[in-house]
Formats: C-alpha cells, structure tokens, sequence
C-alpha cells in the first residue's frame, strides 16, 4: 500500500533512509563515499509538508519512500541548505523532480521503488508535468534506467571532508 507521508513518520524514514544508505550503497560506493553521501542525501521535509512525499507499507511495516516535487531543488536533505531551492516549477517548462527515493534493504527486488516511482510519475503529470527530473544514486542508476530514464548527465557532489560523490543526473518524458 502506498500513502502520502505524515510528520509522524519522521523517525522511521530517517531510521530507513540510514540503513537503506549504509548497506545499498556498498556495491557502488567506498566506505569514504558512503560517508561522504550522507552530507547530500536525505529527506527534505519540505515534500512532507507539500504532501507530495510517500511510503510504501508492507508487512505492517514501511518497505520504501520517495517523493517528487513541483520545487527547484533537485536533490539533498533538510541539512544540505546550499542545494536547497523552494522556488516553485513551471509544469509547462520544467521538469518535475523525482526525490529522495529508499528501499528498506530488507524488501529490495520486490518492486517497492518501482511503484513509488510509477506513483510519483502519476501525481506529476496530473498536476500538468511532462518531463521528470533526478539526481540519482550509482545503485538508482539500474532501476531508474529500466524504467525509461535516460542519462543527463554525470556528476559528483561537492566534496565532504575531501571526498566526492559520484551522482547521475536523469530525466524522462512523462
């Protein structure tokens, strides 16, 4: 079951979001890395309270969450203040972001990111978007490419205590 994220779910996506970073970012990511991301990953609670943040339950539990948003910024937490944009996008010129996706590492490969991602798509294009941004992970990169996303281009983050990021900017017709 999908469902809009709550201010009460605070503690258990951020529980999630550090697990899903710390094991899921192994096969694509040193130790150095892995630390170094955590200074630009993260839930920006702004898609919380512009309602367009969700999660996944399965199991009685949360198994995912991602959101997209109608904002500027294209990716980082509410700590990483200098990627942060509130500017509202032009449906009829710009892309709508893709944001902060996670899978509990416990329920990967079960088609948790993929129905996230098909709900955010849908809540995108009916507020009139036709294209969809992100900024996504080395271990996104493979489900977001099966589901019709395109590199943009390749980046890395700004570096933390010496250490780049190495992210993938995406984009899809909507």
């Amino acid at each position: 079951m999908i469902r809009i994220a709550t201010p009460e779910d605070l503690p258990a996506l951020r529980a999630l979001m550090d697990r899903a970073i710390a094991e899921l970012q192994r096969d694509f990511l040193s130790d150095a890395e892995i630390v170094a991301s955590r200074t630009v990953m993260g839930l920006d609670t702004q898609l919380i309270a512009d309602g367009t943040y969700v999660v996944a339950e399965l199991d009685g539990g949360i198994a995912g969450c991602g959101g997209w948003s109608r904002r500027a910024t294209l990716y980082g937490g509410d700590h990483s203040v200098a990627l942060r944009d509130a500017a509202l996008l032009d449906p009829g010129r710009d892309a709508a972001r893709i944001r902060a996706m996670y899978t509990d590492p416990a329920y990967t490969r079960r088609g948790v990111g993929r129905a996230i991602l098909a709900h955010c798509e849908a809540a995108a294009r009916a507020e009139g978007f036709t294209r969809a941004e992100m900024m996504a992970t080395l271990a996104g990169v493979p489900l977001y490419a099966a589901c019709g996303y395109a590199v943009i281009e390749r980046t890395a983050s700004a570096p933390a205590g010496g250490v780049a990021v190495p992210l993938v900017r995406m984009g899809k017709p909507l």
